[in-house]
């Protein structure tokens, strides 16, 4: 494998999450490069539905490409998904083709109606990431292991979707489902003109509630992994649930502002987190 081709996976993960990047840093290789590949795919398969114009490959492409692997070329991703597939031969398409259909359902299915709606959808396009790092993770297939990274898959797309309530309704997306606002009093009017009220913070709070519990349950399983697996995770999860603090923070204006974790408080999660797994107290980073 021309390792120049897996650095360039680790460039587009570093460009589009320094969060995930500190979090799987740590890993041990090959473990740590495989990651930087289904990151770089994911993030691929998102952006040629969210940015097709900016996009090496429309999404039907990505589909094409995929399920011809053996003889795509032309872009990076594609030696590097066989180097993927050789290296960890319990690895399964399914999950990417999952991811795929998820992303595709972004086209055609923007007004969600229900939890149950909306979980399906994180299911597909995060809960799938869960199932695609299981076998890069660990070396064995784990029952729990497996429900417990959909889990955190689903509440980081809810994490998301909080965060993103004005980014996703300028692409004409309402991922906030009607029966929570209508339970909460807050209409579409009011998020179409992106009004900030009690209510709409009521709408948030629930929406957190449920990403919190699906931290929760996605985190049950974390101490059957090797250590620097685990600890990936961990981090990954502290990172992502920070970010509900920094809506808070910035008065739950999601419609104008994109909150952000600051590096000083990644940097403290990170130390935490590296302390309780090695007990190394001076961490340098």
């Amino acid at each position: 494998m021309n390792e120049r081709i897996l650095q360039q996976c680790e460039e587009l993960m570093r460009k589009g999450s320094t969060s995930f990047h500190k979090a799987f840093d740590a890993l041990p290789s090959p473990r740590r490069e495989a990651v930087h590949v289904i990151y770089a795919f994911c993030r691929m398969i998102d952006d040629s539905v969210d940015e097709p114009e900016q996009s090496p490959y429309g999404i039907h492409e990505l589909i094409s490409h995929f399920k011809n692997l053996e003889q795509a070329d032309g872009h990076f991703i594609w030696p590097a998904l066989r180097w993927l597939f050789r290296t960890f031969p319990q690895l399964q398409p399914e999950p990417f083709y999952l991811q795929m259909e998820g992303q595709m359902r972004d086209l055609s299915f923007t007004q969600y109606e229900t939890m149950e709606q909306l979980e399906s959808y994180c299911y597909l396009v995060a809960g799938t990431v869960g199932e695609m790092l299981l076998p890069v993770l660990r070396d064995d297939q784990n029952e729990a292991a497996q429900s417990a990274g959909i889990s955190l898959g689903i509440g980081m797309q809810l994490v998301n979707i909080i965060r993103d309530v004005g980014e996703d309704l300028r692409r004409g997306r309402r991922y906030v489902p009607l029966e929570v606002m209508e339970r909460n009093g807050y209409s579409q009017q009011e998020l179409e003109c992106g009004e900030v009220n009690e209510r709409f913070i009521a709408v948030l709070h629930e929406l957190r509630r449920e990403a919190l519990s699906w931290f929760e349950k996605g985190l049950e399983s974390v101490h059957t992994y090797p250590w620097e697996s685990g600890m990936a995770i961990e981090l990954a999860a502290s990172f992502y649930a920070a970010i509900l603090d920094a809506v808070e923070a910035d008065g739950y204006d999601v419609f104008r502002k994109r909150s952000y974790v600051s590096e000083e408080a990644k940097l403290q999660l990170f130390r935490r987190t590296v302390v309780r797994y090695t007990g190394i107290k001076t961490v340098v980073v």
